[in-house]
């Protein structure tokens, strides 16, 4: 059996007497995406920034290509595994052009032809000239996470975490964004963990996912089987909670007092 390209075990964290993430375990196999999915308080950012070193885990382990990520330099954790935030401007500096970001990642890393892989960067994500030449603030919503993906690509990462990455976009850009890390994903082989408290978004970029609900991950599966038959009450929650025709705002009320009442 190859080495699974991210391989998570027993991952905890608490703060004080808050339990953000108890003994969670996944792995994710190279070209793999899985879909970490709950609502706010579920645990997902805080696993998200595990992944990437910006949180140490009370316990657990987190491995890419077999070696332990906690061990490796910053530039190598870099390397290993990126995140794109809901906000852009998290990874975008303001004051440089979407170019002028993209070169400076590449110099830091020591690429041996920055222009050409900015070039090479910026056609992956679909933007152009202007996009290249212009700073954050005078794209749109949709280009700005463009840029930050070309970003989180340029050093070509093993694992690119997504965290609520297209929350904040409008349905269409939202599927054009989508489309995007679906091309990359294809072309790369790379490893995608997509966090969203949206089960339909993930359905379109993942093959199966975790649900969490106060840390622990309460139902796990491929996505069509978790939106078609979900098990555990809390997925279900999450299904009915997005809009859709006949939708019952009291419905949902009555279901997450259920919940409560049996949590």
């Amino acid at each position: 059996m190859s080495t699974p390209l991210l391989d998570v075990t027993g991952l905890c964290k608490t703060y004080g007497t808050n339990v953000a993430v108890s003994d969670l375990s996944f792995t994710l196999p190279a070209g793999g995406s899985l879909g970490l999915v709950g609502e706010s308080g579920s645990g997902k950012t805080t696993t998200a920034r595990m992944l990437i070193g910006l949180e140490r885990p009370d316990r657990g382990q987190i491995l890419v290509k077999g070696e332990p990520l906690a061990a490796a330099s910053r530039l190598a954790r870099a390397k290993a595994v990126q995140i794109v935030f809901q906000d852009p401007y998290l990874s975008l500096d303001p004051r440089l052009t979407i170019r002028a970001a993209l070169d400076d990642v590449l110099r830091l890393h020591r690429h041996p032809d920055r222009a050409a892989r900015v070039t090479e960067l910026l056609d992956q994500v679909g933007l152009g000239a202007r996009e290249a030449a212009a700073k954050p603030r005078g794209l749109s919503g949709g280009q700005r996470q463009r840029a930050a993906i070309a970003r989180a690509l340029a050093v070509e990462p093993d694992v690119l975490v997504l965290d609520e990455a297209v929350s904040a976009l409008d349905v269409s850009i939202q599927a054009q964004v989508l489309n995007v890390l679906a091309d990359i994903r294809r072309e790369t082989g790379i490893g995608i963990v997509f966090v969203s408290h949206d089960l339909a978004v993930v359905r379109y970029l993942c093959d199966e996912a975790l649900v969490l609900h106060r840390g622990v991950v309460v139902e796990r599966g491929a996505i069509e089987a978790l939106l078609t038959d979900p098990q555990d009450p809390y997925t279900r929650l999450l299904i009915s909670s997005v809009p859709h025709a006949g939708w019952s705002p009291e419905e949902i009320s009555e279901q997450r007092r259920a919940l409560q009442q049996r949590s």
